[in-house]
């Protein structure tokens, strides 16, 4: 999550941040009223009020179980066309979303450089079907 964002939530006095802690319920009428949260290894579950919920789950790539011939990053984001300048061994230059294996594309979040929103992220799926095709031609 961005730094600003953290600021302003850790500011807004109607958020309340809770770590290490599982949604396992909710209810309302028609809309969402309260929450059940079990914090930590607690047993029971306390129902809280609530109007909204926002789940946060981090922004860790967790690309290890690639081989080691896709390139990642120091943080384990995939490195994708242009940014493999140093490291294509092929004539043709790397197409866009592909990684240091040529033929394999990496789409969305995991991808170094990305914007990290839903909406981007589904655009650079639509745009590897896209580069998968040329690639195959």
């Amino acid at each position: 999550m961005s730094e600003y964002l953290i600021r302003e939530i850790e500011s807004a006095a109607n958020v309340d941040v809770r770590y290490g802690t599982e949604v396992v319920g909710s209810g309302g009428t028609g809309r969402l009223e309260q929450i059940k949260l079990r914090c930590g290894d607690a047993g029971e579950a306390a129902a809280e009020p609530a109007d909204a919920l926002f789940v946060l789950i981090g922004a860790e790539p967790y690309t290890q179980w690639l081989p080691d011939a896709v390139s990642r990053d120091r943080w384990g984001f995939i490195l994708t066309g242009p940014q493999l300048a140093k490291k294509w061994t092929l004539q043709r230059e790397p197409l866009l979303l592909e990684t240091s294996t040529p033929g394999v594309f990496a789409a969305g979040d995991m991808r170094h450089g990305s914007v990290k929103r839903v909406a981007s992220a589904v655009g650079d799926g639509s745009i590897a079907i896209r580069l998968v095709h040329e690639y195959l031609a």
